[in-house]
């Protein structure tokens, strides 16, 4: 098996490709070993010294790891640790896992059809870019103007986070939804 790795604009997150899917749809993402215990695959990247963060994709598995760790001592471990991962058979997930769609804010109904707006937008214009660096955005609500988003894997973190999310994203959103007027990070 031969797994490439992309760098991220993240210096603590590296991108894993194996060359096989890990999430039919959606993603998962685990900022502490105990968190991971719905994901057979996150339990063991979390076994290896220097990881503090997994984020499963369609493709990918973006690992972070700890500041003070090296990347020419993590990265040999994760892809061993992949190779083995897989060669064992044992599923990604221990059960189809929940979608979490929770909203940071109570939402009015009325903003129904901008909210379906900014959907459809964040998953055909912002999800694949983010993606390809390794990371997700996932809707957390709508009031008032403003847009409340988490950013995950890669983006969580990433010194560029904020840049994207207010340069890129959200000039992305008024542009196509004059209504927004701010977006803003939810943890």
């Amino acid at each position: 098996m031969f797994i490439e790795t992309e760098v991220t604009p993240n210096p603590e997150t590296l991108k894993f490709l194996p060359g096989r899917t890990i999430l039919e749809t959606g993603t998962a993402s685990f900022s502490d070993p105990e968190g991971a215990d719905a994901s057979p695959l996150a339990e063991a990247m979390f076994g290896l010294d220097g990881v503090t963060g997994v984020f499963l994709g369609h493709d990918f598995v973006t690992i972070t790891k700890s500041e003070s760790a090296d990347w020419g001592d993590v990265k040999p471990q994760v892809l061993a640790g992949l190779m083995q991962f897989f060669a064992s058979g044992a599923p990604i997930l221990n059960h189809e896992g929940a979608v979490d769609t929770s909203t940071a804010v109570d939402e009015d109904e009325a903003d129904a059809e901008i909210i379906e707006q900014i959907k459809t937008l964040l998953d055909e214009k912002i999800r694949p870019a983010v993606a390809g660096d390794g990371g997700d955005i996932i809707y957390r609500g709508f009031k008032e103007g403003v847009v409340y988003l988490t950013m995950q894997g890669a983006c969580a973190g990433c010194p560029s986070s904020t840049i994207t999310l207010k340069h890129g994203i959200e000039n992305l959103l008024k542009y196509y939804v004059p209504e927004v007027v701010d977006v803003r990070a939810v943890d």
